[in-house]
């Protein structure tokens, strides 16, 4: 399979990555987390987002999504979140089997929650009938590529601690957001008030695993227990921490993200001012989505791979990933053009 669009999860492992992981595959570790490495990599993390972080390494987001979840929000409870939330869309349900709340969905212009959109979600407070609104949930950046702004998160924030609720973030691409808007883990996360974070390293040059940090110390002190209930619990787990752990060193994250977030501009600017093809979101973070006619989309898709995003409107999402080339980009646009002129004249395959 070449270099297509379709995701940042297509891509292959980071080289310093992988080394890590060679590194630690010798002799014989404590299993189960209890090893120098993850206590190493945890340190990492509390340097990134702040001493009274804890660190739990899962194997996946949706895991992670589902026990920050979990360790927040009773069953008779309920998260806010977008309609267009991976929680929602893709989790195949899993908050709402393993944890039994309620997902309180919200329809955004462009992915993102405001505090006027939540507060539409927020009522029945005491009245036993009604799920309880708990946790408001944002991706970020969105699944539509757009950002919070650093005010935006506080004005979330602001409006749980209002109404005694907390703020999980689903940041499967959070360097890339960092990146975005030139500010720390810390400074859009503890620094904001945010209570918990899915924070994802798959999309952006890691081979696998994910981790829970908790911001707030109230939040769930037995959490451990909940990680192993939810099948979550690696043995050895010295291998997930190796991958952060270079992750966190010299920047990778943030160099990787540069990179894919700059493809994603350079694939933006080829493409905007092309005649039939419409960008439908800004492109904030790596991701570029555009509508352009079905045929030229289906033909596109036999030489590249990328996923239709709406399918009755005609919209399609473009990922860049760390790997992403110009000549990539070149390439595809080159052959986005010829399948349009293709349309253009009424030429079938």
């Amino acid at each position: 399979m070449k270099r297509g669009f379709g995701s940042d999860n297509h891509s292959g492992v980071c080289p310093e990555v992988l080394e890590a992981i060679m590194r630690v595959n010798k002799d014989h570790a404590v299993a189960y987390g209890d090893d120098e490495y993850c206590a190493a990599t945890e340190a990492k993390f509390r340097e990134q987002f702040g001493e009274q972080a804890r660190v739990f390494f899962a194997f996946n987001g949706t895991g992670c999504n589902t026990l920050c979840i979990d360790a927040m929000v009773h069953s008779h409870e309920a998260v806010v979140c977008a309609e267009t939330a991976h929680i929602n869309v893709d989790e195949c349900g899993a908050p709402q089997r393993i944890v039994g709340c309620r997902l309180l969905t919200v329809d955004t212009p462009d992915g993102k929650l405001t505090p006027e959109l939540v507060k539409t979600r927020l009522h029945g407070f005491g009245f036993e009938h009604h799920s309880q609104p708990k946790l408001i949930s944002i991706t970020q950046p969105t699944e539509l590529g757009t950002l919070y702004t650093l005010d935006e998160i506080k004005a979330l924030v602001a409006l749980a601690r209002e109404y005694n609720m907390y703020v999980h973030i689903d940041g499967a691409r959070l360097g890339n957001a960092a990146v975005a808007l030139g500010c720390t883990f810390k400074e859009m996360t503890t620094d904001l008030g945010v209570d918990a974070i899915s924070f994802g390293g798959t999309k952006n040059g890691l081979m696998m695993g994910e981790a829970v940090v908790l911001l707030n110390p109230g939040i769930c002190p037995d959490f451990k227990y909940r990680r192993k209930q939810a099948m979550q619990l690696c043995s050895k787990m010295r291998f997930i921490a190796a991958q952060f752990d270079a992750y966190f060193e010299n920047d990778l994250w943030r160099r990787n993200a540069e990179h894919s977030n700059a493809m994603a501009q350079k694939l933006y600017q080829a493409v905007k001012d092309i005649p039939n093809v419409r960008v439908v979101y800004p492109v904030q973070a790596n991701g570029v989505f555009v509508q352009l006619p079905r045929k030229v989309w289906k033909e596109l898709q036999n030489h590249y791979f990328f996923y239709d995003w709406d399918e009755d409107a005609d919209v399609v999402r473009w990922m860049c990933a760390y790997d992403t080339t110009e000549e990539d980009i070149a390439g595809f646009v080159e052959t986005l053009r010829t399948e349009l002129s293709r349309s253009y004249l009424g030429v079938t395959s």
